[in-house]
């Protein structure tokens, strides 16, 4: 019996991720080396505001070819993670653009029976939170 996916390609994100999008692409660029306005602290308090949100189990941010940045998640969740949503991102942006030349993808959502991958492309950089959407506070 092979589980079922729910795959939603939106437009908008959603609050979670879109309070973090700005300064997780500025930590991303302040970790390769970078020039930025903001400081380690307000990426970690960023980073602590999404691990706060119910249900959250773990956010990753990897440049676009999956080498990863930043991560709450063990070494090899970490790993798995982002060499398959890179990928997946990769054709999920290449889909919209395909469908529609002057539309690109904002926001992928992926929920399973256990589980929700959010992922919010950036220009350079992908943030993904992973969650249990069932976790009760």
């Amino acid at each position: 019996d092979c589980p079922k996916f729910h795959f939603d390609l939106h437009r908008k994100k959603t609050t979670t991720v879109e309070t973090a999008q700005a300064t997780m692409s500025t930590a991303a660029a302040a970790s390769t080396g970078g020039r930025v306005g903001s400081s380690a602290a307000e990426v970690e308090e960023t980073l602590a505001r999404i691990r706060s949100h119910r249900g959250v189990e773990g956010v990753l941010i990897m440049n676009k070819d999956g080498a990863t940045i930043q991560s709450t998640l063990s070494e090899d969740q970490t790993t798995a993670h982002a060499a398959l949503l890179s990928q997946l991102t990769m054709k999920a942006a290449s889909l919209v653009e395909t469908l529609d030349a002057g539309d690109e993808l904002t926001f992928l959502r992926i929920r399973s029976k256990n589980r929700e991958i959010m992922v919010s492309p950036d220009k350079d950089f992908l943030l993904v939170v992973i969650q249990n959407p069932h976790a009760s506070e």
